[in-house]
């Protein structure tokens, strides 16, 4: 093995080589670093089914570390421990396949930071068959608040994770807390697996087949939504939070004891029910009707209204003039200084004027003389 990479080290046009099952140790593993350095081209590598454990794939990531790697695959390769420097992280990584491997919350820990801050490019993570538990979702949960880069993960077959686990990777795609929540929640993530579904429907539903639904139902929406992560936020807040009988069981799911309807203006409420009519049906209309007639009632008082509606947009017209103003006192500002940079220009030219004039009369006195 060795040998074949001393061969390969000064190849420039491998772009995929697939090791799969080919008995690759750790030193085989070191005898590719000189060749991974020099890979100019090389975008994929499935090493999957070689036991070189978690020394050759730490070993394995740091050569990668000016690779233009886009997709890596170490699926049951005896990982269980991982260290992953953020001086090392492939820039161009967007594909990371470690399915039946023993990677626990530690690694879990280590594989956050090619989710952290606004240059992640890591788009698909597999993690199915390990040993990540509650206290590894909590970590990729808590990096995933922010992260903008991540459309798929997968953690099938982690039997770690209980069922609050898995609310906790619901409410991460889709808090129905609050409208605020909804609105915040991840809408990058469009596949997120952790519990298979039974399709026959003749069986009852167990409670984590029940919780991967309501993912579904929220990652879907960022599917359809495509880059426009605040359409789907504003269309999760209409199909979930506005629509009586998902709003129930989400809440339930995630002990929320909260009615939407304390978050909405009652100025709003005649928009709100009309978009409720609109797309969710006049059923949920009656329902929404039902839980807003007293906030309805209160708005009746047409002169009140009014006068609240008129407060509102004398607010923002006074914030407006109030910017005005300061953009038209710098203006008079620039103003000044360019008058200030004119004058002294003009003073300068006449300057050069006068001393050329004493230049030509001192000139003509010479003659004279």
């Amino acid at each position: 093995m060795a040998s074949l990479f001393r061969d390969l080290t000064e190849s420039s046009s491998i772009r995929i080589m697939e090791l799969y099952d080919n008995g690759l140790s750790v030193v085989g593993v070191r005898s590719m670093v000189p060749f991974l350095q020099h890979a100019n081209n090389l975008t994929k590598l499935d090493l999957s089914h070689n036991n070189f454990q978690s020394e050759g794939f730490n070993v394995l990531f740091r050569a990668l570390r000016d690779s233009p790697i886009k997709i890596l695959y170490c699926a049951s390769c005896g990982i269980d421990s991982i260290e992953i420097d953020a001086n090392f992280i492939p820039p161009n990584l967007i594909w990371l396949y470690l399915r039946q491997n023993s990677i626990s919350a530690d690694g879990c820990r280590e594989l956050a930071k090619l989710l952290q801050g606004k240059d992640a490019t890591l788009t698909q993570l597999h993690l199915e068959n390990n040993k990540i538990g509650d206290d590894g979702v909590e970590i990729l949960v808590d990096v995933l608040q922010n992260n903008k880069s991540l459309t798929t993960l997968d953690l099938l077959e982690n039997d770690g994770i209980s069922d609050q686990g898995q609310i906790q990777l619901l409410k991460l795609v889709n808090n129905i807390s609050c409208i605020k929540a909804t609105l915040q929640s991840n809408h990058t993530l469009r596949k997120l697996l952790v519990e298979y579904i039974d399709i026959d429907p003749s069986t009852d539903s167990e409670l984590g087949e029940i919780i991967q639904r309501q993912i579904d139902v929220a990652t879907e929406i960022s599917r359809n939504s495509g880059s426009d992560t605040e359409l789907a936020g504003r269309e999760k807040c209409i199909q979930t939070q506005l629509n009586s009988e998902r709003r129930a069981q989400l809440c339930r799911l995630q002990g929320v004891d909260h009615s939407v309807y304390r978050d909405i203006d009652p100025l709003h409420l005649p928009e709100v029910l009309s978009l409720i009519a609109r797309r969710n049906g006049q059923g949920e209309l009656y329902v929404a009707l039902s839980s807003t007639i007293i906030a309805l009632l209160s708005t009746m008082n047409r002169e009140r209204c009014i006068q609240l509606r008129r407060e509102y947009h004398a607010a923002i017209a006074a914030r407006h003039r109030a910017i005005a103003a300061e953009h038209e006192t710098k203006v008079e500002e620039l103003d000044n200084e360019l008058a200030k940079i004119k004058e002294t220009t003009v003073a300068i030219a006449a300057s050069a004027v006068r001393s050329q004039d004493n230049v030509h009369s001192q000139s003509n006195k010479r003659r004279r003389t």
